[in-house]
């Protein structure tokens, strides 16, 4: 059968650097940090004491306070980001077939908040089972594609993808497969998370994952640097209107890019590092470029999962020496959790925006805080060092490796 054109016609933002698709794009062009001490809680006694938060967010400037109740953060996160995204795309007031349109959101973890909190409480008290009758409903990852449904009555495909960090460009892909194979003409997709908590923070630092630079926040997120010494996890969301060409083109809609391209592939190597060769990298970059009809030669910026982790990166850069080979010195590479951290599920949703921009404006996001080279890195790739490059850019790859060893990657493209 004959596969249908998928475009993108709307997005929005939630991030540490930014609450909206334009600050968010400006804090990246401008090199900003995300990161600094946390607020959410009293982080004094655990070993990392900083995050990247977004910014003086409140739910009631959004939604009322009975509404927002229900909600965990990331849930909230999620309807805030749909709504920039389907007012930007124009697509709940153009007389669309409702049924005709889906919900597919990404979260690797989901109401972790509201799980601890409840938990909390219930161990401090006589053991009556005393829990909110929102708990369940609160926590549980699916429900926020349930209420982006049910605030514009989308009666299309709606589920959650959980592949830890890969999350939401699964999210991504499941849209992209369902509108080209004519199962949805359009589909709100993306991710949130929300895991600056005790219990993130906590679990993570057990782990030895998360860096632990107290003393300067602000420059703990380093890919690529010799000192890096884990990631900055953060928090927020990003969302993206996939719609069929024919679709978008009838309503006159506005086109920000067009996807081609989606790939999948597993490590099968360990819970948490990558595998040391890059293979299940290398395969899902060779995937993508399988899926969207291209070749290696015509990609001009790869969007990196590049965590600031010490495997994870050099894994990642040798996987795109093998698949890319000489072109690799032509590509521009860069990370943008340099500046936002890592937001875990919804990484890919914001990331893959990053390369949407970037193909629409022409312009690369930098990755910042690079201090020291390291003998491990290839040094002669350009990885976008400090400033935001301009450059033609024609085809982009956006990147996300999860824990378990999951990995997705969406090619997007100028619209033509």
């Amino acid at each position: 059968m004959e596969l249908r054109r998928v475009v993108i016609t709307g997005m929005g933002a939630l991030t540490p650097v930014g609450n909206s698709l334009q600050n968010y794009w400006n804090g990246l062009i401008s090199g900003k940090s995300g990161a600094a001490p946390i607020t959410l809680f009293d982080a004094s006694k655990f070993k990392t004491q900083f995050a990247c938060e977004v910014k003086g967010f409140d739910p009631q400037e959004f939604m009322d306070r009975k509404e927002a109740r229900k909600m965990d953060r990331f849930s909230q996160f999620a309807v805030v980001v749909a709504d920039e995204a389907v007012n930007d795309s124009g697509l709940a007031a153009s007389g669309i077939d409702p049924a005709r349109v889906g919900v597919i959101w990404g979260s690797g973890i989901g109401g972790l908040d509201t799980f601890l909190q409840e938990s909390l409480a219930y161990a401090k008290g006589d053991g009556t089972p005393r829990f909110n009758p929102f708990f369940i409903p609160k926590m549980i990852a699916d429900i926020a594609p349930g209420h982006i449904s049910m605030k514009y009555g989308f009666r299309g495909p709606n589920f959650a993808t959980v592949s830890a960090c890969a999350s939401s460009t699964n999210a991504l892909i499941d849209s992209f497969n369902y509108i080209r194979l004519g199962m949805m003409d359009a589909c709100v997709a993306g991710g949130s998370e929300a895991a600056v908590t005790e219990a993130g923070m906590g679990g993570f630092n057990a782990m030895h994952a998360l860096s632990t630079r107290n003393d300067s926040p602000e420059t703990a997120s380093r890919p690529f640097d010799k000192d890096r010494d884990g990631f900055v996890l953060g928090e927020g969301a990003g969302c993206l209107i996939l719609e069929e060409y024919e679709h978008a083109k009838r309503r006159g809609a506005k086109i920000y890019a067009e996807i081609c391209g989606g790939g999948m592939s597993a490590d099968a190597h360990h819970m948490t590092a990558p595998h040391p060769d890059g293979l299940g990298a290398k395969a899902v970059m060779e995937n993508v470029l399988k899926d969207a009809g291209m070749k290696a030669s015509e990609v001009d910026y790869i969007n990196v999962h590049g965590t600031s982790t010490p495997l994870g990166d050099v894994a990642e850069l040798k996987a795109i020496a093998a698949v890319f080979g000489e072109n690799a010195y032509n590509l521009n590479i860069s990370s943008t959790k340099s500046m936002t951290g890592h937001l875990l599920g919804a990484a890919g949703a914001i990331e893959a925006i990053a390369a949407v921009m970037s193909v629409k404006e022409n312009k690369i996001p930098p990755t910042i805080n690079h201090f020291t080279d390291d003998p491990e890195i290839n040094n002669q790739l350009n990885l976008t060092f400090e400033k935001a490059q301009d450059k033609e850019v024609n085809a982009a790859i956006s990147n996300t490796f999860g824990f378990g060893g999951h990995n997705a990657s969406v090619l997007v493209r100028k619209y033509q």
